[in-house]
């Protein structure tokens, strides 16, 4: 299946047919998207993408997520230039940002009213990043991050938080006590306006081109949602 003129086509891997055949009539119905094809499993989403060429592919966290992050991450190096939306019922901080690191566009929650998920489908196929409003949300809302008055042992810790590492893991990298950690990191959240250490994460991905996150006075979308251009 081609691309249309104007519309884009949207492949799906979802673990159950009724979720596929509600997305088929649903995106059928959209006047710019297609249903391009579904898969029932990670395997079979490599011919999938082969054969239709989906403007984009969403992608159940039903199968798991390190089955899920570990086919983001070869997708993103096969087929680069296919943008992947991360559903699923229930997403914490800690699973979107791993599904974010490991290569996915888009983070969506299946609770998502129809809107919200037509226009995290356009924003992706257009080339934004996408997440709801109620992911990460005092993450986003974070100003841009000042490392400039951070010692050398918080850009270090700042770093490693970056990285996913855990407090205890941290206290053993850099061979100090827990209890210092999390004074280092107290420091950190004061001076740079993050809050928490996903937000801190975020930033950290931000700062390295692998996503964008609108500023204060950015784009914001309706409540479901935030569409935020890419990097220029």
């Amino acid at each position: 299946m081609l691309r249309t003129e104007f519309g884009k086509t949207v492949a799906v891997c979802e673990t159950q047919p009724i979720t596929v055949e509600g997305l088929r009539a649903f995106l059928n119905s959209s006047p710019d998207l297609e249903f391009a094809g579904a898969a029932d499993s990670l395997e079979a989403v490599e011919t999938l993408v082969r054969e239709r060429d989906p403007s984009v592919l969403l992608l159940d966290k039903a199968f798991g997520l390190p089955a899920v992050s570990e086919k983001l991450a070869l997708l993103r190096e096969r087929h680069p230039r296919l943008p992947v939306v991360v559903w699923g019922g229930v997403l914490a901080d800690a699973e979107a940002l791993r599904l974010l690191q490991a290569g996915a566009r888009g983070i969506l929650r299946k609770t998502a009213d129809l809107r919200a998920i037509l226009a995290c489908l356009r924003s992706v196929s257009e080339g934004s990043n996408w997440m709801e409003d109620c992911v990460f949300s005092e993450a986003v809302r974070a100003t841009r991050t000042s490392r400039s008055e951070l010692t050398p042992r918080e850009h270090q810790v700042m770093e490693l938080v970056e990285q996913g590492l855990k407090n205890k893991e941290i206290a053993q990298e850099l061979d100090i006590r827990p209890g210092t950690v999390k004074i280092h990191l107290k420091h950190i959240f004061e001076k740079t306006g993050v809050r928490g250490r996903y937000g801190l994460a975020l930033t950290g991905l931000r700062d390295k081109g692998l996503l964008t996150l609108p500023l204060p006075a950015g784009p914001v979308g309706n409540r479901s949602g935030i569409a935020v251009p890419p990097a220029p």
